[in-house]
């Protein structure tokens, strides 16, 4: 394909992308159509399957998209650091996750819809953004925990990824579900997504 066509592909992608992510910030999933996500954009419903087949494929981009920022982020607390303390690498790291609340509602919420309504092209896509972010989690950690071996700072990657999965859930509790839990006494403590990601992380490095 030649690159002209390559970029306005690109483009108009991005368009339809940027669309989706709009509407997740006030609707939940299951409430956008793609007539929804249309409308926002300057294509026809039926014209956005030129570009994507499924309304999780669009949302599976996304999420694509939101794990290579979270990788940017990883890399700059790399760039920017000569050394860290265990403290000071949770704190940065639960910073850079409180940036991505998207990309933790969608990991959360609509993981399995996603990958299971998508084209294998589009989910290896997916896949190489997320192995990309695990990569650079334990290069993270082997830079600046040098005192750790490999095969500790791998255990910690593969116990902070499920983790990192059951975040939203937490830390975005609605009305009916705070008197639920109150009627139940369950002893719920809300905690932001900075604060159940810094003391997590901490006890996972101890």
């Amino acid at each position: 394909m030649p690159k002209a066509s390559t970029e306005l592909t690109k483009a108009r992608q991005t368009e339809i992308i940027n669309a989706a992510e709009k509407l997740y910030q006030t609707k939940g999933f299951n409430e956008i159509s793609l007539k929804d996500i249309a409308d926002l954009t300057s294509f026809t419903r039926t014209s956005i399957y030129n570009y994507f087949q499924t309304k999780e494929e669009i949302f599976l981009s996304l999420n694509k998209r939101q794990y290579e920022f979270w990788v940017q982020d990883l890399e700059e607390i790399m760039q920017k650091n000569k050394s860290l303390s265990k403290d000071e690498i949770a704190q940065k790291i639960a910073k850079t996750l409180q940036k991505r609340e998207q990309m933790l509602k969608l990991t959360s919420m609509n993981h399995f819809e996603m990958e299971a309504n998508s084209r294998l092209e589009i989910l290896t896509e997916f896949k190489f953004a997320f192995g990309n972010a695990l990569k650079t989690m334990q290069q993270l950690i082997e830079k600046f925990c040098p005192e750790m071996h490999k095969k500790d700072a791998e255990h910690f990657v593969y116990a902070l990824f499920p983790f990192i999965y059951g975040i939203y859930p937490y830390t975005a509790v609605n009305e009916k579900q705070r008197l639920a839990m109150k009627t139940a006494k369950v002893g719920f403590k809300y905690q932001s997504i900075y604060q159940i990601a810094y003391h997590s992380i901490q006890k996972l490095l101890a």
